[in-house]
């Protein structure tokens, strides 16, 4: 099912997918949902996301949820987050200077140590990872808590074997168990200067990755699903294999191209 939005909120608690892969078009990405296979005993969906993008192509922002237990502690991040839209925009409109980027992660960390916030922590059930990604001109940018995955495929890098752009973490949510409720929050943040061409930026939850069989544990077989095909057909036959692999776990994926015409750093004597 195919079919095109002009914003993006959602969380799995407002329809879940089980048995129904879904690609669903916003702009220049493509969203892909999957909430399992009943026959494997899935009955519930607990991942979400924000999605927003600029009208100009200057930026994109994503949010990225994996909860457990319950959905709750997914739905009051992404609510969280939205009820500062217009303040997240104007940031993210700003022109880019050497601490663009470490305002968005003063931004998120203020945002998410607010006692409002953390007092409705405390009174949903369960807790979930969060991954934020922005691309801003030349530059992505992203602030991680847990063990959401997110890969920048270009030629250059892969050739290097370079994939991740984060590292997974275990043990680290926001909600019930919260990180921003510690005496030090957990969390990992950075940036990445984006390569001349065409660069691919991807975000999963863990469901793809811990497919039984684990068809793409290895993220040269995530690429590799993209060559020859669009975007849309990419994420399609993704969800199509753990669908078919008997796959329990949600699985939820944000991807999309930005090309560049600029050149990138290379080594003094290339």
């Amino acid at each position: 099912m195919r079919k095109v939005e002009e914003r993006i909120k959602w969380t799995g608690n407002e329809y879940s997918f089980v048995d129904e892969p879904d690609v669903t078009e916003f702009k220049d990405l493509v969203l892909g949902r999957f909430g399992g296979n009943s026959a494997a005993g899935q009955y519930k969906n607990e991942d979400g996301c924000l999605i927003w993008a600029d009208d100009d192509k200057q930026w994109e922002f994503v949010l990225l949820l994996d909860a457990h237990k319950t959905a709750e502690s997914a739905e009051l991040v992404a609510n969280w987050v939205q009820q500062g839209e217009t303040e997240l925009h104007k940031l993210l409109n700003h022109n880019i200077h050497s601490a663009y980027f470490k305002e968005l992660e003063n931004y998120f960390v203020s945002l998410f140590e607010e006692e409002r916030f953390l007092e409705a922590c405390r009174s949903v059930q369960g807790e979930t990872a969060c991954l934020i990604a922005v691309r801003k001109e030349k530059y992505l940018w992203w602030f991680s808590v847990g063990d959401c995955l997110l890969y920048l495929f270009h030629p250059e890098l892969m050739k290097l074997g370079q994939y991740a752009v984060n590292q997974r973490q275990f043990f680290e949510w926001i909600g019930e168990v919260n990180t921003f409720g510690k005496a030090v929050p957990c969390y990992s943040s950075g940036t990445r200067e984006l390569r001349q061409g065409e660069n691919h930026v991807f975000l999963t939850t863990d469901g793809l990755v811990e497919c039984p069989g684990l068809p793409f544990a290895d993220p040269k077989a995530i690429a590799k699903s993209f060559e020859g095909a669009t975007n849309e057909q990419g994420v399609e036959k993704l969800l199509k294999t753990i669908q078919e692999h008997g796959v329990r776990d949600s699985t939820t994926i944000v991807s999309w191209t930005i090309k560049r015409e600029e050149t990138a750093a290379m080594p003094s004597d290339q």
